[in-house]
C-alpha cells in the first residue's frame, strides 16, 4: 500500500502525479501511539483504486515534513493525512479523525 516518502524531491513528482490521479500522503510519528493506531486501522481499509499512497516517517525525515506543510500549505500535525489533486492539498485531517472512507468520499 505505502510508498515510503523521504525526499523533498519526491515531492515535485507526487505534485506532478497528482495530476493523473489523486495521491495522499500519510504524516506518521513511530513515537506517537495514537498515530500508530491510524495507520493500522488505514491498512485495514480498503483503499480507492488508482490512488497513490505516501508514508513519511517525520522523526526521521523532519525536513520533508516541514516542505509538505510549506509546499502544500497545511500546518504540521501528527499523525495526518493529505489528498493532493491536480498539484494541490484539497484535503487534510489529523488524529483519530484520519478514516479512509473520508478520503474515498473525496474522489
Amino acid at each position: 500500500m505505502w510508498t515510503t516518502l523521504e525526499s523533498e524531491e519526491q515531492l515535485a513528482a507526487i505534485r506532478h502525479r497528482s495530476f493523473d490521479h489523486p495521491v495522499v500522503i500519510f504524516k506518521h510519528s513511530t513515537r506517537c501511539p495514537t498515530s500508530g493506531m491510524v495507520k493500522s486501522r488505514l491498512e485495514r481499509s480498503v483503499s480507492p483504486e488508482g490512488w497513490e499512497f505516501y508514508y513519511l516517517d517525520l522523526i526521521r525525515y523532519r525536513p520533508v515534513s516541514n516542505r509538505i506543510a510549506e509546499l502544500f500549505g497545511v500546518e504540521h500535525e501528527s499523525p495526518q493525512v493529505l489528498l493532493i489533486r491536480n498539484g494541490e492539498c484539497v484535503y487534510d485531517e489529523s488524529h483519530m479523525a484520519i478514516r479512509m472512507e473520508e478520503l474515498a468520499e473525496m474522489s
